[in-house]
């Protein structure tokens, strides 16, 4: 069991972002507590092997998970080997703690709310008007509703942040996208199981 003050849990996610909504998640089912868990925004997933490493050296009682795009697996796999975790094909890195988004989480948490919530998370935070006139842009004004919301939520500084806070909010048991839904799964299994005082 961690020492007092060490976290339970470690979570590597992509970046600002995911870590934001991972928090929104975290809090809103109590799971954020007594520094049980600790978010790692890795500044991109080539930077997995050297966070997980630092986690283990840092944390060594915690249990290391995270969330990854599918198209960047590949990255977490070689991670996992160099640590020392015994792979082979298939592989199923849920079992080992990680979580996949079909595309990024971005596009988990706009499919999950709708694109008339993301339209009205992007008013409250005073950018519809500006994806207006991202949708007339040439190169965008023919893709879908969800394409475009997914490449205007990812420009601006301190947009993508913002707005995967608002979709966070908006989500419930039914909607929470799988890898989110099964991640904090694993971390209240966890904290039942290493924290008798976690209800």
């Amino acid at each position: 069991m961690p020492l007092s003050g060490d976290p339970h849990i470690v979570i590597l996610v992509e970046g600002r972002s995911d870590a934001a909504a991972v928090a929104v998640l975290l809090s809103a089912h109590g799971l954020d507590g007594e520094g049980w868990v600790k978010l790692v925004p890795m500044g991109g997933v080539t930077n997995v092997a050297r966070d997980l490493l630092k986690s283990r050296e840092e944390h060594p009682e915690a249990v290391v998970l995270g969330l990854y795009d599918l198209a960047e697996q590949r990255y977490v796999l070689g991670a996992l080997q160099r640590s020392g975790v015994p792979l082979e094909a298939p592989v199923d890195l849920v079992e080992h703690g990680f979580f996949v988004c079909d595309s990024d989480l971005e596009d988990e948490l706009i499919r999950a709310v709708g694109t008339a919530a993301v339209e009205d998370a992007l008013d409250e935070l005073g950018h519809l008007e500006g994806f207006r006139t991202f949708q007339y842009q040439p190169e965008w004004r023919d893709r879908s509703l969800n394409d475009q919301l997914h490449r205007f939520a990812g420009s601006g500084s301190g947009r993508k942040v913002a707005l995967a806070e608002r979709l966070a909010v908006r989500l419930d048991a039914a909607t929470t996208p799988p890898p989110l839904a099964g991640l904090l799964e694993r971390v209240m299994q966890h904290l039942d199981a290493s924290t008798p005082s976690h209800p």
